[in-house]
């Protein structure tokens, strides 16, 4: 297994500003096909704004995503790793915050990403999760939703 955050993380920073809509947010997700998307301003992590946070946090409680800002539904202020941590430690924090990914942050600005499946991928290549994580976007969905 890897040793260092820098060794396993998703290097590149996909981000949108605190005042972006979450229309802006969902659209630069899907365009980029990730499932999150950091909040920054001044080059630094305000927040870490999910697929689920915009689901969950807006959608669902009928909010207008044309008007909400990412600012208002994010996790702000979130757990960071940096690139030169050991992997034990960004294990240690998504255990222990209940998170699914950090930002690796360096110097105070971000760097990259690192997620459950970026750790799967290099503790075991051949699991169910790796595979998962590994696998191209939409195949095994079978078709349109019913």
């Amino acid at each position: 297994m890897a040793d260092f955050v820098r060794e396993v993380m998703t290097p590149g920073v996909v981000a949108v500003l605190p005042d972006a809509s979450l229309v802006e947010a969902a659209q630069l997700m899907r365009a980029e096909d990730i499932g999150d998307v950091l909040v920054a301003e001044g080059g630094r992590v305000v927040g870490v704004l999910t697929d689920r946070d915009i689901a969950l946090r807006a959608v669902a409680d009928g909010a207008d995503p044309l008007t909400v800002s990412a600012r208002a539904v994010c996790t702000p202020e979130p757990v960071v790793v940096g690139p030169g941590d050991p992997v034990s430690t960004a294990v240690d924090l998504m255990r222990g915050h209940a998170v699914r990914r950090l930002p690796v942050v360096e110097d105070g600005r971000p760097v990259g990403m690192v997620s459950l499946g970026d750790l799967a991928v290099a503790q075991d290549p051949t699991s169910v999760l790796a595979d998962i994580s590994q696998a191209e976007p939409g195949g095994g969905r079978g078709g349109a939703p019913a």
